[in-house]
């Protein structure tokens, strides 16, 4: 199998990695340059922009987008006189 995959945070990640363990072809984008090395690293297939990524994809093929829909949550603030753990 051949697929695209737009996003490497947590569960894109572990979801390249294990494609990548059953000998998948994976090729990855993510604006953090380091998650896409990182990628590299388990014999992914880096593309420097979703351009990059389209024509490193031999049809007929498949993308993944994991993307974050908003934000992060931030953690709530601290309440006057609640102690944390």
């Amino acid at each position: 199998m051949e697929i695209g995959f737009i996003g490497l945070g947590k569960m894109g990640m572990n979801m390249v990695t294990r494609l990548r363990q059953g000998d998948h072809r994976v090729v990855v984008f993510d604006r953090q340059r380091d998650l896409v090395k990182r990628a590299e690293g388990t014999g992914a297939i880096g593309a420097a922009s979703l351009q990059d990524l389209v024509s490193k994809l031999v049809k007929p093929c498949a993308a993944w987008a994991r993307l974050r829909r908003r934000p992060p949550p931030r953690p709530p603030p601290p309440r006057a006189g609640i102690s944390r753990p």
